[in-house]
């Protein structure tokens, strides 16, 4: 089973040209995809619908997609019949089958008086695999605060290891003659955290080096999957920063995957995508058994 994350960057490349058709090349042939930065009506990419773009360039996938916030960016009235535009930005996640179930979780925020802040959020999919069913996340959190994305990551975290007590998206379902879903305890978090390996936040979430033992292994924190399987160096770099590409000290491993202790075991291999061109990120691939 193979798995990436990109973050698209609203399909604008280190170049400054928006195509989505290099996207959709650069993540085809993955069973499990997720996409962050995913807009609607967006200003900085001409008011792309680029989830019906994504759709039709890769057709062979099941999707959802989950908007963080809308804003309104030219509703009108056109012959007495309301027109609703709204610019739209969150995450989608693809699958090579169905999406048996899936939620928008908005992560906890602070109003930015400075600095551009917006609603993140972790979209969540709930997709059987060959290694059974699995909850997979798209995930982005906050650029510019440690603070907030320590908070974003407590609230992710609990909402990762209570799924069982809260049932997801949906629960009951035999009231209304549906099967209920399983409640996994695998998942996998993909996507664009916005922090380096090592920091306070990544901490909270995947824990700390340990003199003698390493990295903990335990139900209540997620792996690292390029840890676990000792991938570093430059091939790590999943950031390139679009003012000053040929600056080193600006490429940084920002895009992540993370799974739940109990899949540690099936992590394979990781990769980035060094050769994609089609945002400011590059694709992170990993591969299961």
């Amino acid at each position: 089973m193979r798995l990436v994350t990109y973050n698209i960057h609203y399909g604008v490349g280190l170049d400054g040209r928006y195509d989505v058709g290099r996207i959709a090349d650069a993540v085809r042939g993955a069973d499990v995809i997720a996409l962050q930065e995913v807009s609607r009506n967006n200003p900085n990419n001409g008011g792309r619908d680029m989830v019906a773009e994504l759709g039709e360039a890769l057709p062979e996938y099941f999707a959802v997609y989950g908007s963080n916030f809308e804003a309104n960016v030219g509703s009108r009235l056109e012959n007495g019949r309301a027109i609703t535009t709204t610019f739209q930005l969150g995450n989608m996640v693809l699958s090579k089958t169905p999406v048996h179930l899936s939620r928008n979780l908005l992560l906890p925020r602070s109003r930015s008086f400075e600095v551009m802040n917006f609603q993140r959020g972790a979209l969540e999919a709930l997709i059987e695999t060959p290694l059974g069913f699995i909850r997979f996340y798209s995930t982005h959190l906050d650029h510019r605060s440690p603070v907030e994305r320590a908070s974003q990551i407590r609230f992710l975290r609990r909402r990762l290891l209570n799924y069982a007590i809260e049932g997801g998206a949906l629960s009951g379902v035999a009231e209304v003659g549906l099967p209920d879903l399983p409640c996994p305890e695998g998942f996998v978090v993909m996507g664009d955290f916005n922090m380096l390996a090592g920091s306070p936040e990544y901490a909270e979430f995947a824990g700390r080096l340990d003199h003698e033992f390493g990295m903990p292994v335990t139900a209540d924190l997620a792996v690292d999957a390029a840890l676990r399987l000792a991938a570093a160096g430059a091939d790590l770099v999943t950031w390139v920063d679009p003012k000053r590409p040929d600056d080193a000290s600006r490429h940084k491993r920002i895009d992540y995957v993370f799974t739940s202790a109990s899949l540690a075991k099936s992590l394979k291999r990781l990769w980035v995508d060094r050769q994609a061109v089609g945002s400011d990120h590059l694709p992170v691939w990993v591969e299961m058994v």
